[in-house]
């Protein structure tokens, strides 16, 4: 059995409540430049790609003319709803363990730089992991870009790390690096996408994942 020495987890949708505040923060944006409107479920798709490439997927629409203005709106609409989101039940506790058990924990996110570090202080854990990359870093999701440059910072292999997320994007960003991988089903993508992607496992909450992470480390 494969046993673990790091955790890397995406952010929105697997640490973070935050898919549906991200999704309708795109539809308020799409509604005030008069663009067609995504689905909820459409919006949800581009979680965990970096921003620009998520809202021209999301909004078909979107010329890049209009993108300084969009991302002005979307961020509005965001950050109105940003103070209030929490963390998933139970994940603290769960890295917490991890921690106390020597294992090194990352962050691999589609946010920014900037993001991160505000939710981060935001949630009191800004220095919490041992490392973290973002989407303005390095190559979007599912390039394996920002995960090679974790690797090489924690000095870890590929087959030592395992990454958590809960899009298709972390699931084959981590296919692409060479590692396992935990889709959780609570967040952005459904069961049947992700069962598509070819997770090392699926989990439908964070006891599973809990469970299923400390057997193998």
């Amino acid at each position: 059995m494969t046993r673990y020495a790091a955790v890397l987890f995406d952010w929105d949708g697997t640490v973070m409540d935050s898919t549906y505040s991200i999704a309708s923060s795109i539809q308020l944006a799409s509604a005030d430049l008069e663009l067609p409107v995504p689905s909820i479920q459409q919006a949800s798709w581009v979680i965990g790609l970096s921003l620009e490439s998520a809202l021209y997927r999301a909004v078909p629409d979107l010329t890049a003319e209009q993108m300084p203005l969009f991302l002005e709106r979307y961020r509005y609409h965001f950050m109105q709803r940003d103070p209030h989101i929490k963390l998933f039940d139970g994940i603290l506790p769960f890295m917490g363990e991890l921690r106390g058990r020597q294992i090194a924990l990352g962050v691999a996110t589609g946010k920014s730089r900037q993001g991160l570090d505000r939710v981060l202080q935001q949630v009191n854990l800004s220095t919490f992991f041992d490392a973290t990359r973002c989407a303005d870093e390095t190559r979007s999701k599912p390039d394996p870009e920002m995960l090679h440059q974790l690797l090489a910072e924690l000095m870890l292999e590929p087959e030592q790390v395992l990454m958590v997320g809960d899009t298709v994007h972390d699931i084959h960003m981590a296919a692409n690096a060479g590692m396992d991988s935990v889709a959780v089903t609570y967040g952005a993508h459904d069961p049947q996408t992700l069962a598509k992607a070819e997770p090392t496992v699926m989990v439908d909450n964070v006891a599973q994942m809990r469970d299923w992470v400390l057997a193998r480390i």
